[in-house]
């Protein structure tokens, strides 16, 4: 039987600070500046992706590129939805539908 990881992808907050300086630290680079999103692994951060330019830290003595990749098609797909949620809200006035039982002012 094999067991798989749990793997939590979250934003990031300020109790998150440590563990991005740490991460940081692993990785030979400065700590992430921007907003950011983490890839944790059984409970650790191995990954965390800069919101603001897309740079990562990553732990380099344990196998990321996959929860890497994780990371950037979640951000990609985070930013596909506040984009879609910014047009529906600017039309959404024009889109709307009336509810199932109430009269159209069109009728």
């Amino acid at each position: 039987m094999t067991i798989s990881p749990t793997i939590v992808i979250r934003l990031a907050g300020h109790d998150d600070a440590t563990a991005l300086h740490t991460l940081a630290a692993l990785d030979s680079r400065l700590p992430l500046t921007g907003p950011a999103m983490l890839a944790e692994v059984d409970g650790t951060v191995r990954a965390a992706l800069d919101l603001a330019d897309g740079s990562v830290a990553a732990d380099p003595f344990v196998r990321t590129a996959e929860i890497v990749e994780m990371l950037r098609l979640r951000a990609r797909r985070l930013q596909g939805d506040q984009h879609a949620a910014t047009l529906g809200h600017r039309l959404g006035m024009r889109l709307r539908r009336p509810r199932s039982g109430a009269v159209s002012a069109r009728t």
